[in-house]
């Protein structure tokens, strides 16, 4: 069943870009309206930033645009879009002057080896003292403090769901390279998490 709906969906999407090609602009616009939610919220992710993810999502639909005979089709449209963004929101991080985020390496090897921390857990469950809302937030702060180069493949794994071969496809990497990533963006994010939560009396580890 699943696979007749994703079947369908990469269909849809064909036929779309197809009748785009053609001219067809409402064609194209109902790509932006099925695919621009999701886009952004990749585009914040990596930015931090409304106002750059607004403009990453801008740039991604005019370039996808402008290049819709570059779609070979080989891929979903989906995923296309979202190597287009990666690109687009990684730009805006370079072309700023200086990464405000948090760097997470304290104490932790940042070589392709990491040593795995020993991490305390406690009995409170934050589910009964936090809601959803806040829970949601304090892991979007802790995600956000990661180094840029982590937190998109933590991103692109973890929260968009695609697989370890795209990307290190969309991200230019070889595979171990973003094994490695993703193992440290985890293992921060515990940290971080470990460090809040021990202050709070409370583990989280159940949301990560």
């Amino acid at each position: 069943m699943e696979q007749t709906t994703v079947a369908a969906e990469l269909n849809g999407d064909a036929a779309l870009v197809a009748r785009a090609r053609q001219g067809d602009a409402s064609a194209f616009e109902q790509l932006v309206q099925k695919y621009e939610r999701r886009i952004f919220r990749l585009a914040k992710n990596i930015t931090n930033n409304d106002e750059d993810a607004e403009d990453v999502l801008q740039e991604t639909f005019l370039k996808a645009y402008s290049h819709l005979d570059g779609f070979q089709g080989n891929s979903k449209f989906y995923t296309w879009l979202v190597r287009i963004a990666v690109n687009e929101a990684l730009m805006k991080l370079r072309k700023r002057r200086s990464d405000k985020t948090v760097s997470l390496d304290e104490g932790v090897d940042t070589g392709e080896e990491t040593m795995v921390r020993e991490i305390a857990v406690w009995e409170d469950d934050p589910e009964q003292k936090y809601s959803q809302e806040e829970i949601r937030a304090i892991l979007h702060e802790a995600i956000a403090s990661l180094r840029p180069a982590f937190r998109t493949v933590f991103i692109l794994r973890d929260i968009e769901e695609l697989s370890t071969e795209e990307t290190a496809n969309l991200l230019e990497l070889s595979i171990p390279a973003v094994k490695s990533r993703l193992l440290r963006a985890r293992l921060q994010l515990r940290e971080r998490l470990t460090r809040f939560f021990k202050r709070k009396g409370d583990d989280i580890f159940a949301y990560l």
